[in-house]
Parts: structure tokens; C-alpha cells; sequence
């Protein structure tokens, strides 16, 4: 029997068109995973890294959805990068 894999996604927030339908496939019964949703619906305050990072660590991996809004997202970018420094998959 397969588990569920957790994975949490990191986007620019322009891009939060595509992410919903990717989203939208965790809702499929057959589907192997699960989505986390740390999307910021609120200003960022200081313990969001603290709260995302344990969010990425219970993980079991990374989808990190790349645009040309990519290098200008300081929060995806810092996901990105948490996620390495925790030894989560990132694809």
C-alpha cells in the first residue's frame, strides 16, 4: 500500500495561478501526495522562517515551481534554500 508523501511548494506569488493547479492534483483520490500550504495571506511577520522552516522539515520533499518572477522572490528563494540546508528533495 502507498503513503501519502508530503511536499510542500515554493512559488512567487505571481505565480500562484500555476501552483493552484498543481494543488488541484493532490485533490485527485489516486494521488500520492499531499500539498502543504504555507502561502503568505497575511504581511510577513518575524517568526514566518521559523514557522516555514519547520513546515519544510516535515517534508518528505520540494517542489520549487520556476518562473522568469523567481529571482526577484526573496520568500521562494529563501525556501528554496532552507530546504537544502535541511536535506529536503528538491525538484
Amino acid at each position: 500500500m502507498a503513503t501519502n508523501n508530503r511536499i510542500f511548494t515554493s512559488f512567487a506569488v505571481e505565480d500562484s495561478n500555476y501552483r493552484d493547479l498543481l494543488v488541484g492534483q493532490a485533490r485527485n483520490a489516486k494521488s500520492p501526495f499531499e500539498f502543504v500550504d504555507m502561502s503568505v495571506k497575511e504581511p510577513w511577520d518575524s517568526q514566518w522562517k521559523t514557522r516555514c522552516r519547520s513546515k519544510i522539515c516535515g517534508c518528505d520533499g520540494v517542489i520549487a515551481l520556476l518562473s522568469s518572477s523567481s529571482p526577484n522572490a526573496d520568500g521562494h528563494l529563501w525556501e528554496i534554500a532552507c530546504a537544502k540546508e535541511e536535506g529536503i528533495p528538491v525538484i
